[in-house]
């Protein structure tokens, strides 16, 4: 499939997060704290809960579920560090935001 545009940087604001389609997988879009876009899979790997209703604080991410935590910046987990999210690239052209879905795998992770 290669890179697709999946947003503007106004529709995910620096600090926010946002999931949306792309192509057959659901990607989370977050824009971090000092400028970076991060794309992950949109369901945590622990119990398939939308990672999107969870909390952003700076580039972790906890999961609103059983509070499981993810460094976006590297995709590993924090609480467990054995959980990992798959993370796919991102391009940016002026404020457009391009992923390329197949660029990784989702991960599946249990306790």
């Amino acid at each position: 499939m290669g890179f697709v545009r999946v947003c503007s940087l106004d529709d995910v604001w620096e600090g926010e997060m946002e999931s949306f389609e792309v192509g057959d997988k659901e990607v989370l879009v977050a824009h971090l704290e000092g400028g970076d876009v991060v794309a992950t899979q949109a369901i945590c790997p622990h119990q398939q809960i939308e990672l999107v209703e969870g909390e952003l604080d700076k580039a972790t991410l906890t999961c609103k579920a059983h509070l499981w935590r993810f460094d976006l910046a590297t995709c590993e987990g924090i609480n467990p560090g054995h959980a990992r999210l798959a993370r796919y690239p991102v391009k940016l052209d002026g404020d457009d935001v391009y992923v390329d879905p197949d660029g990784d795998t989702p991960k599946v992770a249990h306790s």
